[in-house]
């Protein structure tokens, strides 16, 4: 079996880009066989495996040929006879090698990693349902907290509208938040409105603007979010959901990259916080985090309002979104 390296662009060039260059440096170069695909007659799964192959080139291509340059930042041109994207414009902006994605609509035997999965699905605008099918045809278990929140049970989400006018949350130990109140939706930002995938403390502490707007202390924050990431981390380097946040962080943000070459470790830590909501004012809240489980995994984050003043606009932040 040749081994042969996927090229890679150097930085991308648009915020669709964010998902993961670094991941994908990290990813082991696929194979390719020089033999036949389907294997000997009657063999059934080098057969199944072909054909998953060619309906995800399929997929890849039918979904590449719907999006118009305009809907993914790009200048239509005068020159264009492709309908939608070319190979080379969603390689771009996937930060993946144009040789590579070529293979990939071509139906090759090769080895897509789930970081380079990630990073077409967000270049290709796919929804919920779109993304499922990539990563199902791709054979890859696709690393989104959005895919996989089947520890939250009806008693939580119940104890978390119990809550209200508290914000709360549940968050897993990288920082997914997979499930929040009313009051929480609207604390730092409109939560609702993020993509579930997106849905992430530290991603959105580094790339959302109404987040980081609503952050008092917000280079103290980026700091110490990044410190918690590695200690985080330690036990979860080589788990490719983790590979896939690190790597999103690190081509969207110089910040965090700065941050991240500090080597700096911070457990998590109960504390105050100060937030400026963009509808109610300053807030001062202390922040408690209830575990769930054990070995620090999933965990209830908690904000009480330590004065008069705080509650009062908690409960008007609460009213005003019914």
């Amino acid at each position: 079996m040749a081994t042969m390296a996927a090229q890679e662009t150097t930085a991308p060039a648009t915020a669709h880009a964010t998902a993961t260059a670094h991941a994908n440096a990290n990813a082991t170069a696929p194979e390719r066989t020089t033999g036949p695909a389907s294997g000997p007659a009657g063999g059934g799964a080098p057969r199944a495996t072909e054909i998953r192959r060619h309906e995800l080139a399929a997929f890849l291509r039918s979904r590449r040929e719907r999006l118009t340059p305009e809907r993914v930042g790009l200048p239509r041109g005068a020159r264009r006879r492709t309908p939608g994207l070319r190979r080379e414009e969603v390689a771009h902006l996937s930060a993946v090698g144009v040789t590579w994605y070529t293979w990939i609509e071509q139906a090759r035997d090769i080895q897509v990693s789930v970081q380079v999965l990630d990073a077409l699905a967000r270049t290709l605008l796919l929804d919920a349902s779109e993304r499922a099918h990539l990563f199902q045809l791709a054979g890859a278990a696709d690393p989104s907290p959005a895919s996989s929140c089947t520890g939250i049970t009806d008693a939580l989400r119940a104890t978390l509208m119990q809550l209200d006018p508290l914000p709360a949350c549940i968050q897993n130990s990288r920082y997914d938040i997979l499930a929040y109140n009313r009051t929480y939706a609207r604390l730092l930002c409109d939560l609702d409105a993020i993509p579930p995938e997106d849905r992430n403390c530290m991603l959105l502490v580094h790339t959302d603007p109404g987040w980081r707007s609503s952050i008092v202390h917000l280079d103290e924050t980026t700091r110490l979010m990044a410190a918690k990431l590695r200690a985080a981390m330690a036990g979860h380097l080589s788990e490719p959901a983790w590979k896939t946040l690190l790597g999103r962080l690190q081509a969207a943000s110089p910040e965090f990259r700065e941050n991240w070459e500090r080597y700096e470790i911070v457990a998590n830590r109960s504390k105050t916080k100060l937030f400026r909501n963009a509808h109610v004012g300053l807030l001062t809240l202390s922040h408690t985090d209830l575990w769930l489980s054990p070995q620090q995994g999933a965990r209830m984050v908690t904000y009480t309002p330590v004065d008069t003043e705080s509650r009062e606009r908690l409960e008007k932040l609460y009213r005003m979104f019914p």
